[in-house]
């Protein structure tokens, strides 16, 4: 095998493309994503070599030298696996052993560092990434969007499909934590046959998917102010902050203000970074909007968010507050 240093430098992949090399690098702060690329490695390794001895070293306990005696050669040559961890907050040692391995890699060795994000062992990862080594990033899933099409992956990994609607429901319902997002779909799977239907999630996850701010933020856009309210203070008594709950109004209306303008302007809505069930979505609630209604609400918005953030003295009132006044602007 020749020397990592001598490797050209490789493009970024994504945790489930990620192929085995004498050096991977994970980097990212998505845990679930980064935990899903080491693990796919050392299955990718197994599946080579049922023999293969796999080593976990957890960097922010790491002591000299423990590199060195991992990734000597053994007596018959085995295979290994060797994952360093939490590289972010790794001992200065970790990082030392690490730059001389670099110098010198073993033969059949495959070493996994993973580094969860932030500045410090910088310069180790760009000796890592000088080395020629094959990289995975794993970023937070932060757009509804791209929640969406997580969920379509790993029902699709199971044989599984959903319909639209219940993609949606289950976003709502479980999409602020990717790892919650990915049990809901792997419980849904062992539990459930056939399509994942809107009647299934809202059967397992209904008391989510009335209560979250998304709801909330449905109803009043399309002003139903009763049910927006009423859903706003079972949110409140389940334990919801007003913050997220305002968010949620605000990013509603963000999206109607995107889909407006690229109407309004002969664009395509495709290149807003939207779903497609966004913007059809949007498209259906702006019937009930003009533009000055869409101003006054994003300003009612704006301004609860900023009195749950303590501007104002009752976050609970400043956010029932922006409801009403979106409401009361849908059917105006």
């Amino acid at each position: 095998m020749p020397p990592a240093a001598r490797r050209p430098s490789r493009p970024p992949t994504t945790w489930d493309e990620v192929e085995l090399a004498p050096i991977v690098l994970v980097t990212g702060t998505e845990a679930l994503l980064a935990e899903r690329a080491v693990d796919r490695l050392v299955a990718l390794a197994r599946a080579q070599d049922p023999a293969v001895e796999v080593t976990r070293l957890d960097a922010p306990g790491y002591e000299p030298g423990r590199l060195r005696v991992v990734t000597s050669p053994s007596l018959f040559d085995e295979a290994r696996v060797v994952v360093v961890a939490d590289l972010q907050a790794g001992t200065e040692a970790a990082f030392d052993d690490l730059a001389a391995y670099l110098a010198d890699p073993a033969p059949d060795v495959v070493l996994v560092v993973q580094h969860g994000g932030g500045v410090r062992g910088k310069r180790t990862l760009d000796a890592i990434r000088a080395a020629g080594a094959r990289q995975v990033t794993c970023e937070p899933v932060k757009r509804d969007g791209d929640k969406a099409a997580f969920a379509v992956a790993e029902l699709r990994r199971a044989g599984r499909r959903a319909e639209p609607a219940a993609l949606r429901a289950l976003v709502e319902a479980c999409g602020a934590d990717l790892r919650e997002l990915a049990a809901a779909c792997q419980q849904l799977v062992a539990d459930t046959q056939g399509p994942v239907s809107l009647e299934l999630v809202t059967r397992y996850y209904g008391g989510r998917v009335e209560a979250t701010g998304f709801r909330v933020a449905d109803a009043a856009v399309e002003g139903r102010a009763g049910e927006a309210v009423a859903l706003l203070r079972h949110a409140l008594a389940t334990g919801t902050d007003p913050v997220p709950l305002v968010a949620a109004l605000a990013a509603k209306l963000r999206v109607l203000a995107k889909v407006a303008a690229a109407r309004g302007r002969g664009l395509d809505p495709a290149d807003l970074g939207l779903a497609p069930w966004q913007v059809d979505r949007a498209r259906r609630e702006l019937a009930l909007w003009r533009p000055e209604s869409l101003a006054a609400a994003i300003s009612a918005v704006a301004r609860a968010d900023a009195e749950v953030k303590g501007a104002g003295r009752d976050p609970v009132f400043a956010v029932e507050r922006a409801v009403l006044r979106v409401a009361a602007e849908a059917r105006g």
